[in-house]
């Protein structure tokens, strides 16, 4: 794209001062002409002075001393106008030099530039760390795009190489095509499917174009429901569920998608089942939390190490990534807990005491309080469940 031709700042700065010293000259010398004489005048009168030759002598002394000292400050004026705009074009020149040379690191991919502090006024700092501010997200938005981009190819390696080597090994007859193969190889794409439905919504959640049918729910009805759910898979593997709802949460209602806070709870039972060992304990609790609520999910099972707590909601992150991996978790499960939950203008939190004292996932929203609606959805869930 070809450059048009402009004058740069300094050109620009001394031109606008010249301007305002012309202006300021002409508005000074027409106020001296109209205004001057008559109180010169006035002023030789009442010093008693009279003659006409004295009089018209003392005018042109005076029109030329006035006229003499306009122009000689006018070219001062000027002269001291281009000392300080070149100066301060200078500084700001350099100031800005520096910011396009970090937008040009910037934009050729290199996010760590920053621009320095220049000492140019309250604008330029706030120019700066603007800047400064935008380099590091923009760093951090591309560090976690290519530590997804790994992970991802890192999660699909797994089942893409089953999925090869047992087809060519059925194309060279060394595997028959049974129904404990297909089962195995179906099992493999169930895996890859569920893994691009995780990705696409925690991406759609966390950029906020996740569709939420929000309604008024009762939190009794959102627990209930996620436990019965899961219940068979706890009871298949030997692992106790409680559910606690206090009793004054279940005169609560929740605005909020009912079936988005079902893969909440859903998603946080799975995680507790995979890290509690058969004959241990997983609690599904609701209470009051401040003005919101808390659902807490919490279990006896393997525990996290502090270091690990920080991180659990970032999407492929495991604690014990070749354990989690064969139990069949696709490693997005807490980030779409998260994604979901910040999106109904709640917070998720997870706490240890570390490992093998097991781990507390709480996850806390604001509530709508709704009577009448509580009442008719207690007695709609009393006659499902009857």
């Amino acid at each position: 794209m070809r450059r048009t031709a402009s004058w740069g700042l300094a050109p620009r700065l001394l031109a606008a001062t010249v301007a305002a010293l012309l202006v300021a000259a002409a508005t000074a010398w027409a106020v001296t002409a109209l205004v001057g004489p008559s109180v010169f005048r006035d002023h030789l009168a009442v010093s008693g002075v009279v003659d006409p030759a004295a009089v018209l002598h003392a005018e042109r002394a005076y029109a030329d001393a006035a006229g003499l000292s306009l122009a000689l400050g006018l070219m001062a004026g000027v002269l001291a106008a281009a000392v300080v705009s070149a100066f301060l074009a200078r500084r700001a020149a350099r100031s800005l030099a520096l910011a396009t040379a970090a937008a040009r690191q910037v934009a050729a991919g290199d996010h760590s530039a920053r621009v320095p502090a220049v000492g140019m006024g309250q604008e330029f700092d706030d120019l700066r760390l603007a800047f400064n501010t935008m380099a590091a997200d923009l760093g951090s938005v591309e560090s976690g795009r290519r530590r997804m981009l790994g992970d991802l190819a890192h999660e699909m390696r797994t089942p893409v190489a089953t999925l090869e080597a047992y087809l060519e090994a059925i194309a060279d007859g060394v595997q028959p095509a049974d129904a404990a193969t297909v089962a195995m190889l179906r099992g493999q794409v169930v895996r890859l499917a569920r893994l691009a439905e995780d990705v696409a919504l925690v991406t759609t959640a966390e950029e906020g174009r996740l569709a939420m049918r929000r309604a008024p729910v009762g939190v009794g009805a959102v627990v209930d429901a996620a436990h019965a759910q899961a219940a068979a898979r706890f009871a298949e593997l030997g692992v106790d569920l409680a559910v606690r709802v206090a009793p004054d949460v279940r005169s609560v209602v929740l605005d909020a998608d009912a079936d988005r806070l079902g893969q909440v709870l859903t998603n946080l039972l799975d995680n507790a089942l995979r890290h509690t060992p058969a004959g241990g304990h997983v609690t599904l609790e609701a209470r009051r939390s401040g003005t919101g609520v808390a659902l807490t999910v919490a279990d006896d099972g393997q525990g996290v190490s502090a270091e690990h707590l920080p991180h659990l909601f970032e999407r492929f992150y495991r604690v014990d990534s070749a354990r989690d991996r064969t139990r069949g978790g696709s490693g997005v499960g807490l980030a779409i807990v998260r994604a979901i939950v910040e999106a109904h203008g709640g917070t998720v939190g997870a706490a240890s005491d570390g490992s093998g004292a097991g781990a507390r996932f709480t996850v806390t929203l604001p509530v709508v309080v709704a009577p009448s609606y509580l009442g008719q959805e207690e007695g709609n869930h009393g006659a499902r469940s009857r």
